[in-house]
């Protein structure tokens, strides 16, 4: 692979962050970009007749350059952003869209690919080549092969506002994140917060030469404030900030975004001839239709909701007894509920945190990783890297063979989004005889170390970084051919499956002993904790299967209709939250502007795969329970099965391979303490 005119020379073939200059991109972009149309003409301009191998596999390594400039590009843009790379990113976003209206749209190349289809039955393919070939064949057609000339120019141009936008989007949402400061200067108005958000907050006033405290937007500032703040009107301030990102009055409204946005799918999934952007995603997914996922998401609500509204009066008889609160707000919802936890379970997050250093679960997590599936990982300062804080490690399998490469990036700084995510510089997969290996990263915003604290975990934020690292073992021990089938490269609603069963670890006494040790003293964490962790697992589980039903059921609501009558973003989203609302709503709220999830990320009509994933997830974890979660033979099978073979096959086939059936709710409807 060569950047920039040269080859990587570095370790691994690994990015050489140090090296780049942001104004080296756009030059690279534009090489990477021609010689990805070369590529192409190549293969439209060979004479003879189109197989699988001059044509379906030519067109699986072709662009190489572009994939992995643009991996490098666009993770930094998310994790080490500025105003020059936003910039470049709006320059680069429209290109890569025509690039790829170029291919998908282009006649000679689809004629090929579609010669090479109507053999099928014909051709001697391993499951994994009539995979690549039935996804490229369908990825034309489904992008307007099929379409009059007059159609695909409507196509490549709403293809390429909407790359613009969803980038703008994005952009707006990081400015009002950052450009939001809480400053207490009244000690008082501390009361009820964590020593270490106390300290880190004087750290951040610190910094910018202020005197007092400063609490941001940012998670590991945001959720401490609201979760142990006793000042309700100082909660109430932070939490309409954060509700009020991107629906105020000023330059970074999202709400013509959110209105173009939909128009355009809507408008382009019609041209396709589908009913609605989600009939044309949902074709592609496992849940296949909006029907099916509707009746999904509203036949879990029908479930949750009696006890999700049990909890809320509880809740709100609590507030009540200990504070004379009469209706519980937004605000108000972390805060008793903390506080109800505690009493209910004599368990505080912050009792807690002490066991939870980030160095000890980042090794609990690679010591689950080496009972399951046999590697170790091993850290290493000889890999070039985008920030001082990030780091790097190898990975072997038990055989001393070489894995992947992993970066960890965990705290929050400027320029670096909010959330939690894995990605990869560079994807696994095997040219010339060569098994390629990945290059994975996760990303999180955890809170940094002080001057007299390293840096502690909440539980909540233990499970996060298990999520991630699911994530990044589905990635790291991909074993596929095709570049575009490996890894994550799976169904949007199975993409979760290793995430979310990975994070069942935690609450397991077996797993909690390899890692969760008090950073002072060394000490194990207590049995008694270990118990009532996994007592209050379900603990308000109903409020929050709703919260998350709300969420998919607003995704649905934007995308599985006709957007273009919507005229009010805030009306539109109280009449999608009817079903699912528990807390009054809050006029200068709005969730849609910062939804980045399905307006700027890929979870577009698929957010629902997060709990579509639940019912996979806690039916493959009780299998592990069954016969052990540290078990060989269940580990090796997940790995042969799932981990492994990325999307080279149909989830489902892969899923029964792995568990001898098609899982079925009831494990998280126990799970989540939701069954009768």
């Amino acid at each position: 692979m060569t950047l920039f005119g040269k080859p990587f020379t570095t370790k691994y073939g690994t990015a050489p962050f140090s090296q780049i200059k942001i104004t080296d991109y756009k030059p690279a972009f534009d090489q990477a970009i021609a010689q990805s149309k070369a590529d192409i003409e190549a293969i439209i301009a060979n004479s003879a007749s189109p197989t699988f191998a001059n044509t379906i596999e030519a067109l699986a390594f072709s662009g190489m350059e572009l994939d992995r400039l643009a991996s490098i590009f666009f993770n930094l843009n998310s994790a080490e952003t500025n105003d020059e790379m936003q910039q470049i990113a709006q320059e680069v976003a429209p290109l890569l869209s025509e690039l790829g209206n170029d291919i998908l749209l282009n006649e000679a190349l689809f004629l090929r690919v579609k010669a090479v289809y109507d053999q099928l039955d014909q051709l001697d393919l391993t499951t994994e080549q009539r995979m690549l070939l039935t996804k490229n064949y369908k990825n034309f057609v489904r992008n307007g092969a099929l379409l009059s000339d007059e159609q695909k120019n409507k196509v490549r141009a709403i293809d390429t506002e909407l790359a613009t936008t969803s980038l703008k989007f994005g952009e707006n949402v990081l400015a009002e994140t950052h450009n939001y400061q809480l400053h207490i200067t009244q000690e008082e108005d501390l009361k009820g917060l964590p020593e270490g958000a106390i300290e880190e907050a004087h750290a951040l006033a610190k910094q910018e030469n202020k005197v007092g405290w400063i609490f941001t937007l940012d998670y590991p500032s945001y959720i401490p404030f609201m979760t142990y703040a006793q000042n309700r009107a100082l909660r109430k301030e932070l939490a309409i900030a954060a509700g009020t990102k991107a629906f105020k009055a000023n330059e970074f409204n999202n709400e013509g975004h959110v209105l173009k946005i939909v128009q355009l799918r809507h408008e382009r999934a019609n041209i396709l001839g589908y009913a609605t952007h989600a009939d044309f995603v949902l074709e592609e997914r496992m849940a296949q239709s909006p029907v099916k996922v509707n009746t999904f998401l509203n036949d879990l609500l029908q479930k949750a909701k009696p006890a999700a509204d049990k909890e809320f009066e509880e809740l709100t008889a609590f507030a009540k007894k200990i504070d004379g609160i009469e209706q519980l707000q937004k605000w108000d919802g972390s805060y008793y509920a903390e506080k109800l936890k505690q009493e209910r379970f004599n368990l505080d997050d912050e009792v807690l945190k002490p066991y939870f250093q980030l160095e000890n679960v980042v090794d609990g997590a690679f010591q689950v990783a080496a009972k399951l599936y046999g590697l170790t990982f091993t850290e290493v300062f000889d890999i070039d890297t985008y920030h001082e804080e990030v780091r790097t490690f190898e990975v072997f399998d038990e055989k001393g063979a070489f894995v992947a490469v992993f970066y960890t990036d965990f705290f929050p700084r400027k320029g670096k989004r909010n959330g939690a995510w894995m990605t990869s510089f560079k994807n696994q997969y095997v040219l010339n005889g060569v098994n390629e290996r990945p290059h994975v990263s996760i990303v999180c915003n955890f809170t940094k170390p002080t001057a007299t604290k390293p840096s502690l975990l909440t539980f909540n934020e233990v499970t996060t970084l298990f999520h991630e690292f699911g994530h990044a073992l589905h990635g790291m021990l991909a074993n596929t051919v095709y570049p575009a089938l490996s890894g994550t490269n799976v169904y949007w609603d199975f993409v979760e499956l290793p995430s979310q069963v990975l994070e069942n670890w935690c609450y397991e006494k077996e797993t909690l002993a390899l890692f969760a040790k008090h950073y002072q003293t060394g000490e194990v964490i207590p049995m008694d904790y270990v118990n009532k962790i996994k007592e209050s697992a379900s603990f308000l589980e109903g409020m929050a299967t709703v919260r998350q039903l709300s969420f998919g059921l607003l995704d649905m609501g934007w995308h599985g209709q006709d957007p273009t009558k919507i005229t009010s973003l805030k009306s539109f989203e109280v009449e999608q939250f009817k079903l699912t609302q528990q807390y009054p709503d809050v006029a200068e709220n709005a969730m849609s502007t910062s939804f980045s999830h399905i307006f700027q990320g890929g979870y577009s009509a698929g957010y629902y795969s997060y709990k579509w994933a639940e019912v996979l997830d806690a039916d493959a974890f009780a299998y592990f329970q069954e016969k052990g979660i540290f078990n060989k033979e269940v580990a090796t099978a997940f790995k042969d099965c799932i981990l492994s073979q990325g999307g080279t096959d149909h989830p489902m086939t892969l899923y029964k391979k792995f568990r001898g059936h098609e899982p079925t709710p009831e494990a998280l409807l126990r799970r989540a303490g939701l069954l009768a």
